[in-house]
Order: structure tokens, then sequence, then C-alpha cells
């Protein structure tokens, strides 16, 4: 997950009960096998002392920055929003590096093509 980040700033006040996600993302940030997949990613950690909601904010390598709300947020769903984001960034870096435009786009027509090595479907296999 940490591959694809520059920097990861998790804030949240101790005392606050909702600061689960936070403290399971740091957990998840901090595991050896997270740091050996970028160690130059920045983890900083903030505690707050006021009623500040826990937040989680990412830096992309790219420079986009994401603040997640780590009250309402599982850590698990947040990782799986920044691994998305960064096949996404890896997807984007290939085409331009392979000097195709990006976004990539299809036209419609293209997309209702029968593809070679498929059974095009029937009207009643459609109804069921």
């Amino acid at each position: 997950m940490l591959k694809f980040l520059s920097r990861v700033r998790i804030e949240f006040n101790a005392l606050d009960p909702r600061t689960a996600s936070c403290m399971e993302f740091l957990a998840q940030c901090n595991a050896p096998k997270a740091k050996e997949s970028n160690p130059a990613c920045q983890i900083q950690v903030k505690r707050r002392t006021d009623d500040h909601p826990p937040q989680i904010t990412v830096t992309f390598v790219n420079g986009v920055e994401e603040v997640y709300d780590a009250t309402s947020t599982p850590a698990q769903t947040i990782r799986t929003m920044i691994l998305d984001k960064g096949q996404f960034l890896e997807t984007e870096q290939m085409f331009r590096e392979a000097g195709e435009a990006w976004p990539v786009f299809i036209p419609e027509e293209e997309l209702r093509q029968h593809a070679p090595g498929t059974k095009p479907r029937k009207a009643e296999e459609k109804k069921q």
C-alpha cells in the first residue's frame, strides 16, 4: 500500500472513542512488509487535544492528496481505496511511458462488438 504514497498523516485524539480506524491504519503502515514497499514514505502521527474528528490524509507519489474521514470509514476500506487509486496511477504511468494517450477512450461501437472466442448470448438466456 505504501508504495503508492509519499506521505501519510494520521490525526486523532487518543481519548476519542472513534480512533479505531486510525489505530488500525497506523498498524498497517508500520507493518514490516508495508515499510519495505516504500521506505521513503513519511508516516506522521498528530495526537490532537481538541474535538477534531479522526482523519487520515495521504499524499500519492504524483502529489495528489486525499483526506479520509476515519470516524466512519474502516481502515480496510481506506486501504482498498488507496490500492485501487495506486493501480490506476500505475496504469496511467505505463500508458504515458509507452507514448499512448491517457485516459483511454473506447468508442461506443467497439464496446458493443462481439468479442472473438466468446459465444453470443441468446435472447432467452438473457431472460433467465
